[in-house]
């Protein structure tokens, strides 16, 4: 067991690394770093699973879209809320993330869970299918987060929510006055807020215009 101030170092160490490494282009979370991303940050309650999850008031029959779901942290506890006759969307563009999750959801017995390795503006999802959308620490691994977000609008139901939560030790930290111009153009409008200046989860509502800019 590591140590109480042990921890926090090791989550240090592996965030500077991280960031330095993306300094040089934008990077997703690497697989051998994975175990960074399954445990929830001790520094802040934001980006909790547990957190973001009420917020979402998830229900039996919903069908939830986790982009860049990496190790599976939040893909399991929305399957296990979602229930049989709800589905989950596990997506990420790194095959080693999706057998991660595959392998937890397999040893958890979730069935309900589909996994796509594509990143989302590729990956020809089924229109206006899902009740929710989830973006953890994710947007600002996106090379072009304006495609990304319409490619979101498109996959969600009219009135369907988008969850965007960042925190500022993520290396591709976006502040909200960037995202909410961003989602703005491309077709949403806020629903709700959560947290801080450097540590949110961010609500956005699918509208059912594209506004003319």
């Amino acid at each position: 067991m590591l140590s109480a101030i042990g921890l926090p170092a090791l989550l240090i160490v592996a965030g500077l690394i991280w960031r330095y490494a993306s300094q040089r282009q934008s990077l997703p979370c690497p697989v051998w770093l994975r175990w960074l991303v399954e445990m929830d940050n001790p520094f802040t309650r934001t980006n909790r699973a547990a957190v973001i999850l009420q917020h979402l008031r998830l229900q039996p029959g919903m069908t939830v879209l986790d982009i860049g779901c990496g190790p599976g942290r939040l893909t399991l506890p929305c399957a296990r809320a979602v229930g049989t006759t709800g589905r989950v969307l596990a997506l990420d563009i790194q095959a080693g993330m999706l057998q991660r999750t595959r392998d937890k959801a397999r040893h958890a017995g979730l069935t309900n869970i589909d996994f796509i390795e594509a990143d989302i503006t590729a990956a020809a999802l089924p229109p206006n299918q899902a009740d929710r959308a989830l973006l953890v620490t994710v947007l600002g691994e996106v090379p072009d987060r304006p495609a990304a977000l319409r490619a979101v609008h498109a996959a969600l139901k009219p009135g369907g929510l988008l969850s965007v939560t960042e925190i500022i030790f993520d290396p591709h930290f976006q502040r909200r006055s960037s995202v909410l111009r961003e989602a703005t153009a491309a077709g949403f409008r806020q629903a709700g807020f959560f947290g801080n200046a450097i540590a949110y989860t961010l609500h956005l509502e699918k509208a059912e215009s594209i506004p003319v800019s």
